[in-house]
C-alpha cells in the first residue's frame, strides 16, 4: 500500500511539474505581469463606470400625473398598496418621512395608468422606524398571492429585514413600464 501512495505522489508531482514547465514555456513573466496589470487597472475603473443609482426617480412621475398626487387610495399607482400613505404621515409618494427608512425588501405591483393605458411596475417599499401608522390606510391587493408565499403579498411585514422593525407608512415609486 506504501509503494502504491508512492508512485500516486509520484506520477502527481511528475504531472504538476510538466503541466507547471509547459506554462512557463508558454507564458512568460511579461505576459502574466500584463495580465495582472489589466486587472488591476479593471478593479480601479469599474467603480467610476457610470450607473442609474437613481432609484426610479426618472419615472417617479407618470405620464399625465398631476403636479400634486391625490392622497385618495383608488388613485393608479396605489393598486397593489397595503398601509398608510407617506404623503399623508410627513413624507412624499417616493420618500420616508424623517425619523423612519425605507425596508430593506419591497413588493413590486404591475399597475395600469388609465392615462396612457400603460402598465407600470411600482415598487412599494415600507418606512420603518417607527410604530403605528398614520393617515388612512389603503388596502388595495389587485393581484395579490396568498400571504404564505411573502414575496407575493403585500401584507407581509416587510420591516423584518430592517433593525427597527415598526411600520409607519408606504411609499409608492414608478419603476418603469412593464414589458
Amino acid at each position: 500500500m506504501a509503494k502504491l501512495m508512492e508512485r500516486l505522489f509520484t506520477w502527481m508531482d511528475d504531472a504538476a511539474e510538466s503541466r507547471t514547465r509547459d506554462i512557463a514555456h508558454r507564458a512568460g513573466r511579461r505576459s502574466f505581469l500584463q495580465k495582472a496589470g489589466w486587472a488591476l487597472v479593471g478593479g480601479a475603473v469599474l467603480p467610476m463606470l457610470p450607473y442609474d443609482n437613481s432609484n426610479g426617480v426618472a419615472y417617479a412621475r407618470g405620464l399625465g400625473e398631476p403636479d400634486e398626487l391625490p392622497e385618495d387610495c383608488e388613485y393608479w399607482r396605489y393598486c397593489s398598496l397595503h398601509g398608510s400613505l407617506c404623503s399623508q404621515c410627513g413624507g412624499s409618494v417616493t420618500q420616508c418621512p424623517p425619523g423612519t427608512q425605507p425596508s430593506k425588501v419591497a413588493w413590486v405591483g404591475t399597475c395600469r395608468n388609465p392615462n396612457d393605458d400603460k402598465d407600470y411596475l411600482v415598487s412599494y417599499n415600507d418606512c420603518c422606524g417607527k410604530g403605528g401608522g398614520c393617515g388612512d390606510g389603503c388596502s388595495r391587493q389587485e393581484g395579490d398571492r396568498p400571504g404564505y408565499l411573502m414575496g407575493l403579498a403585500s401584507e407581509s411585514s416587510w420591516c423584518q429585514a430592517n433593525d427597527n422593525k415598526g411600520i409607519h407608512c408606504t411609499v409608492a415609486i414608478v419603476v418603469g413600464l412593464a414589458e
